[in-house]
């Protein structure tokens, strides 16, 4: 941004009416950190009863390095960019209107008229293509439906996330608790999260791995369509196997039960 420069002249009174003994003032400079400003060349004249200074005030914006004594404007928002018109050196754009035709090349002068006469927005699509490319719609309405669709696919990326839920047990672990993680794993199956299952193998444990690995095949049969496996380790001390919804099934649900029809009752009737 090019450099301000303002000039402003300060009067003083003396409280006294007798005449003042003034001695010339001189000030080579005065620099503040204030916004960058900068005060020079200052110069005095006085009579008998006033004191006049000329102080010459200049401000620059922006500049390069981060030093103190530069002021750098906010960032423009993109709305700003998407309505700056003057942004574009080129004179002549192609232009759009809001019902998606082309209009051609024309002016920038005309397509702003034309946008003015239509009561609507030009707004910058392709400022780097050879004319830039700008469209006439109304940019508040546009903004709101983009900002619909945004929630509108955070929700469906919501609804099509997988968490992972894991579930530990032992390699002799009681068919109580064994019911209860089956159950669990069912349920988080059927909210369309992954499953992993966990058997820990402490110290000599270890020795029990078949039974271990025995349990997670019984458990993943047990669990039955409603899953598939994804990934598994049956190598490392604590032995797992991850279950993903099976999405057909899930999607599908349970068969609802069919109505039983009521059986039909003879009517006679006598002639």
């Amino acid at each position: 941004m090019a450099g301000l420069t303002t000039s402003t002249s300060l009067t003083l009174t003396p409280i006294s009416s007798k005449p003042l003994k003034t001695k010339p003032l001189f000030l080579p400079s005065l620099n503040s950190s204030i916004f960058g400003l900068r005060f020079h060349n200052p110069q005095l004249r006085s009579c008998s009863s006033l004191i006049y200074y000329a102080v010459t005030v200049s401000a620059r914006y922006g500049g390069g390095g981060g030093g103190r004594g530069n002021f750098r404007p906010p960032p423009r928002s993109e709305e700003d960019e998407a309505l700056d018109i003057s942004s574009i050196r080129s004179d002549k754009v192609r232009l759009i209107d809001d019902k998606q035709n082309m209009l051609g090349i024309v002016s920038k002068m005309e397509a702003l008229q034309r946008a003015e006469d239509a009561s609507l927005d030009l707004v910058i699509l392709s400022p780097e293509a050879d004319p830039p490319v700008v469209k006439m719609m109304d940019y508040n309405k546009y903004k709101y439906e983009l900002q619909k669709k945004k929630k509108e696919q955070q929700k469906k990326n919501a609804a099509n996330r997988m968490d992972l839920k894991e579930l530990k047990m032992g390699y002799n672990i009681d068919s109580h608790d064994y019911s209860v993680r089956l159950k669990a794993a069912q349920k988080f199956l059927k909210d369309g999260d992954k499953v992993k299952v966990i058997v820990n193998l402490k110290g000599r444990e270890n020795e029990f791995r078949n039974n271990a690995i025995e349990l997670l095949r019984r458990f993943q049969n047990d669990v039955g369509e409603l899953a598939t496996e994804e990934n598994k380790n049956f190598r490392d001390r604590n032995v797992f196997i991850v279950l993903v919804p099976n999405k057909a099934i899930v999607q599908k649900g349970p068969e609802q039960p069919k109505k039983k029809e009521k059986p039909a009752t003879e009517v006679s009737a006598s002639v």
